[in-house]
């Protein structure tokens, strides 16, 4: 008998070069498709948990140096080029009676906050990696290992 019930998440991810207009981009069938929640971030303009704010990663203000990208307006989404969207699954299931849902919705809000904050600081740091090459990343990792 296991004292620990039945709980699982799972973030399916795909990138498109668009502003997040593909319908099915991750090809849901089914159940998948019929349940799904579709969820619209702003880097930008969304709200972010105030112990999480930073003045220099919102993207309202950002302005890269390197880029000349930002900072971010209202409709930023309809008319920047280049554009990228990130397209997520998140699928969370905690199979206990009477808190099920409650659990499940507590981690899918804590998973936007995670997502929203890490999108926005991938745009404001974009002087930190815009010019690196892959090759550079693997340096970088195989020199962190150590905890260094």
């Amino acid at each position: 008998c296991s004292f620990l019930p039945r709980f699982s998440i799972v973030v399916k991810t795909g990138y498109k070069n668009d502003n997040g207009c593909t319908e099915n981009f991750l090809e849901l069938e089914g159940k998948e498709l019929e349940s799904r929640e579709i969820v619209h971030m702003d880097i930008a303009f969304d709200e972010l948990p105030e112990k999480h704010y930073k003045k220099e990663e919102d993207c309202r203000y950002f302005k890269s140096k390197k880029t000349d990208r930002g900072p971010l307006e209202q409709g930023w989404r309809m008319n920047t080029v280049p554009i990228m969207c990130s397209y997520k699954l998140v699928t969370v299931e905690f199979n206990v009676w009477g808190l099920a849902w409650r659990v499940e919705n507590f981690v899918h809000n804590a998973i936007k906050d995670i997502l929203l904050l890490g999108h926005r600081q991938a745009f404001a740091w974009i002087d930190d990696w815009f010019e690196v090459y892959l090759h550079d990343c693997g340096v970088y990792i195989d020199g962190n290992k150590d905890g260094k």
